[in-house]
């Protein structure tokens, strides 16, 4: 059974998702994002700035993924957008994340009735862009040299899709 919970539920959860963003950081961060921080501290530090919105997706009790809501746009009494980051074990890949990701969506919408989810990603994963299209996720645009990453200039792409339930 899929589930999606705090990573502070369970002291284990926190230590396999860390070692998830420790696997895969380099698809997910730019040079600026430990900023002088152990990973540890880096990991921690998100978790507690991205909550409410941030998630472990377990599978029989073990953690397949995470995915995290940041740079929420809103005030306390409607929220607008949220910026999205997801990240599976290799071996959930696929359809798995698929299912996952209509789930999470839809929760995100009905729950917290945002009106869009952007997804900021590098040109070359196409694996997540394949996820987010598939998930009903639209380009919006190319942001040319946004960052830098491995001491390069790192184009971004824009993808966002839309609350259809309002």
């Amino acid at each position: 059974m899929t589930e999606f919970i705090t990573p502070f539920a369970k002291p284990e959860y926190f230590e396999q998702a860390l070692f998830l963003y420790t696997k895969y950081s380099k698809y997910l961060d730019d040079d600026y994002a430990l900023n002088g921080l152990s990973v540890y501290e880096y990991f921690y530090n998100l978790i507690l700035r991205t909550q409410p919105f941030f998630f472990v997706i377990t599978e029989n009790n073990h953690v397949s993924g995470f995915v995290y809501l940041d740079n929420v746009i809103g005030d306390g009494e409607r929220l607008h957008s949220a910026e999205l980051t997801t990240c599976f074990d290799r071996k959930f890949w696929g359809n798995y994340t698929k299912y996952c990701a209509k789930i999470f969506l839809n929760y995100c919408f009905e729950k917290y009735n945002f009106v869009k989810i952007k997804a900021l990603v590098y040109p070359e994963n196409f694996r997540v862009k394949t996820l987010l299209k598939y998930a009903g996720f639209k380009k919006e645009a190319l942001l040319k040299q946004e960052t830098l990453r491995k001491g390069n200039l790192q184009d971004i792409e824009l993808y966002s899709v839309f609350n259809t339930y309002k």
